[in-house]
């Protein structure tokens, strides 16, 4: 199967999208959004992400499910709940575009309704990564308020980033990438319309060569509603 460049660039949209969307997915469950070492124990490390708060000392982990959603920051609560919908907007964008993409062929589906399909993805993939860049970007502002506040005594440990925000930076790079791309491919493909399509009904001749290297016609049958 030969791809135009309009395929070539749904595929390429799927593929950031997906690589995206498990990014996403990953950077959710990692505890590492938070990071603090203490300067008395530099072998004891606090990590804190959506989900719980772990202790590693000297390489054994121990993590603690909060227990409660409200007892959680506000940037932390958000984040939660922000996170969860760009699974969901992410994964219902690969199902819608990939439905519309030049390599699903369904005779019944036609190329206007995949051409919708496919904006309808992209669209979605791109409100996905504004999903997942604002509750990262957030917990990374708030910690950096944190770092510097005055208030705090410079003796206290101060949160710094984890490598979950940075995996959650590219992950909604790759869904923005992935999301305009298969908007750019929606938008061409005017001329992919079919030519049996864009043809209209043609009368049939009155009398046609039956073999070009035999001089015999054939006559097609007239119509008996047709009166001379």
């Amino acid at each position: 199967m030969a791809w135009s460049f309009h395929g070539k660039a749904q595929l390429g949209g799927l593929l950031l999208s997906l690589f995206g969307w498990v990014c996403s997915c990953v950077t959710t469950i990692l505890p590492q959004w938070k990071t603090l070492n203490l300067e008395l124990n530099e072998m004891e490390t606090w990590i804190m992400g959506l989900w719980e708060v772990c202790v590693n000392q000297e390489e054994v982990a121990v993590c603690k499910a909060f227990e409660s959603f409200l007892s959680l920051p506000q940037e932390l609560q958000v984040s939660r709940i922000l996170m969860v919908a760009s699974h969901g907007l992410g994964l219902l964008g690969l199902l819608l575009s990939g439905c519309g993409s030049e390599c699903f062929q369904f005779h019944r589906i036609r190329w206007v309704f995949k051409r919708r399909l496919c904006l309808l993805g992209g669209t979605l993939e791109t409100s996905a990564s504004a999903t997942t860049l604002f509750p990262v970007s957030w917990v990374a502002y708030a910690t950096i308020q944190d770092f510097w506040d005055n208030s705090i005594p410079e003796i206290v440990p101060r949160w710094e980033f984890g490598d979950a925000l940075y995996l959650g930076w590219a992950a909604g790079i790759f869904l923005a990438l992935g999301g305009l791309l298969l908007i750019f491919s929606a938008c061409l493909g005017k001329e992919d319309v079919p030519s049996l399509q864009m043809a209209g009904p043609r009368a049939p001749p009155f009398c046609a060569p039956a073999n070009e290297s035999n001089d015999s016609f054939y006559l097609t049958p007239r119509p008996r509603n047709l009166f001379i």
